[in-house]
C-alpha cells in the first residue's frame, strides 16, 4: 500500500489480555510516515484487563481510564489536531465505550479530539461472558449520530476456517470462534470470526493472510507486514 495521507497524531490500545510492550513494532512500522512523537500506546498490563482482585468484568472502566489519560496527555502536546485510535481486539470495544460519552458501569467520559477509530480484529458481537458486557452495551446505546463525530473503520483478516476435525491450527481456530460467535465452522482470522467485526455504521475492510495474535514467525495485525496492510485506512 501507498504511504497513509494522515499526519494525525496517533493512539494505540492494546487487545483485551495483552500489554503496551507487545505494540511496539506497530509504533515502529507507523513512524515510517508519522513522526514518533505523534505516536502513543496507551500504557496496559495484563493486570488492567484482570484486576486484583481479578475483576475481568471491570476491565473496560480500568483500560478507560488509562485510555483517557493518554489522549488528554496527546491533546495536550499536539493541541488544536485531531486524534486517530487504532485498536486491537477487544480494546476496540473499549475505545467505542469510551468514545460514545455514555455511562458505562457508572463511566463516562468528555468529547475529545479523537476523530477516527480504527480496529484490528474486534469482535462488536460476542456470546463470551465479557466480550458480550461490551457488545451488548454498544448494541443499545450506539446510535447512528455518532458516526457523524467519529469515522470508525474496522480491519478483519481472512486468515483460517475454523474446522472440528482440521489442523491443530483450524481446530484451535474453531474452538476460538465458538466461544465468541457461538459457532465454530467458520472464517476469521484464527481468533474473532469475520462476522463478529461488522457494525452498523463502520466501515468494513477485509484484508488476508494475518493472524490475530503475535506469535513467533507469524504476521500479525501488529507486525510491519500486517500495518502495510492496513495503515492507508488511516
Amino acid at each position: 500500500m501507498a504511504e497513509t495521507s494522515s499526519r494525525n497524531p496517533i493512539v494505540i490500545v492494546a487487545g483485551t489480555g495483552l500489554w503496551s510492550g507487545l505494540f511496539e513494532e506497530m509504533k515502529a512500522a507507523l513512524a515510517k510516515t508519522l513522526p514518533s512523537e505523534k505516536i502513543a500506546v496507551v500504557p496496559i498490563s495484563p493486570l488492567e484487563w484482570l484486576g486484583f482482585p481479578p475483576s475481568p468484568e471491570r476491565s473496560t472502566s480500568r483500560v478507560m481510564k488509562r485510555l483517557h489519560e493518554t489522549v488528554v496527555r496527546v491533546e495536550q502536546t499536539f493541541p488544536n489536531e485531531d486524534i486517530s485510535l487504532v485498536a486491537h481486539s477487544g480494546g476496540g470495544t473499549v475505545a467505542l465505550i469510551y468514545l460514545m460519552r455514555q455511562a458505562f458501569m457508572g463511566d463516562v467520559y468528555p468529547k475529545t479530539s479523537v476523530k477516527k477509530l480504527l480496529t484490528l480484529g474486534t469482535p462488536f458481537q460476542s456470546v463470551e461472558r465479557y466480550g458480550k458486557l461490551k457488545s451488548d452495551f454498544i448494541a443499545a446505546n450506539l446510535k447512528k449520530e455518532f458516526f457523524e463525530q467519529v469515522a470508525v473503520v474496522s480491519i478483519a483478516s481472512k486468515m483460517r476456517e475454523g474446522k472440528l476435525n482440521g489442523s491443530v491450527a483450524e481446530r484451535g481456530a474453531f474452538e476460538f470462534y465458538k466461544q465468541t460467535l457461538g459457532r465454530g465452522d467458520v472464517w476469521g482470522d484464527g481468533v474473532v470470526p469475520l462476522d463478529c467485526c461488522r457494525l452498523d455504521g463502520a466501515t468494513y475492510i477485509e484484508i488476508n493472510g494475518v493472524e490475530h495474535l503475535p506469535s513467533p514467525f507469524a504476521e500479525w495485525y501488529g507486525s510491519r507486514r500486517g500495518v502495510d496492510l492496513w495503515r492507508d485506512c488511516l
